[in-house]
């Protein structure tokens, strides 16, 4: 109910599009975009990314408008599938992300590569925050492990980066670096301490 309300706001308030991804909280438009996918064939578009931090991703899109007349969605333009395949160049280990979406964007509006830009944009955020969990706060080896311990931890190293992130610096780990077991450079940074605030007046 909250993603139909957030389509109808965006394509006809504020003239805009959507590009939701669809899970198990939308069973039945889940179930009708994997029905239709099920037996895919070659991707309407493919790409392979240059090997960084180690892997190689190659990137593959299906999308189809003929659920349009049939789905309960509104102002949809077209379904997609969008697999991403991953390997560790290091220890060879594969791993494949599977995500099916919905858009308002007809096929005139956005190509399948222009869906999977799209798509990679949403993906590199995440991959961005989860390689700065694993290089910077060692996460993986985190010895929390009971109760809601690591989920809450996890939300406040992510918040951590979003704030740092939010300061517009090149480089989380640098920042991280200079800022480490110093508390005044910290409140400093945060504009936190008076001489901060003063100098924002």
């Amino acid at each position: 109910m909250t993603q139909r309300k957030i389509a109808d706001y965006l394509v006809i308030r504020r003239q805009a599009h959507y590009h939701f991804t669809v899970k198990g909280n939308q069973r039945r438009l889940l179930d009708d975009i994997t029905l239709l996918f099920q037996d895919r064939g070659q991707p309407d578009y493919s790409e392979c990314s240059p090997p960084d931090h180690g892997r190689i991703e190659i990137r593959k899109i299906w999308v189809s408008s003929e659920l349009n007349d049939y789905i309960d969605f509104p102002h949809v333009g077209q379904v997609f599938i969008i697999e991403r395949e991953c390997t560790n160049k290091k220890t060879g280990k594969l791993s494949l992300d599977v995500a099916y979406g919905i858009t308002s964007r007809t096929t005139r509006e956005a190509s399948p590569k222009r869906l999977l830009e799209i798509n990679r944009g949403h993906w590199s955020i995440e991959n961005s925050c989860h390689y700065i969990l694993d290089w910077n706060f060692d996460e993986d080896r985190s010895r929390i492990r009971t109760g809601h311990g690591p989920e809450n931890v996890s939300r406040l190293r992510r918040f951590v980066i979003g704030l740092i992130k939010s300061k517009k610096i090149s480089s989380v780990a640098q920042k991280m670096r200079e800022l480490n077991r110093n508390v005044r450079l910290v409140f400093d940074y945060l504009r936190m301490t008076k001489n901060t605030c003063q100098s924002i007046h």
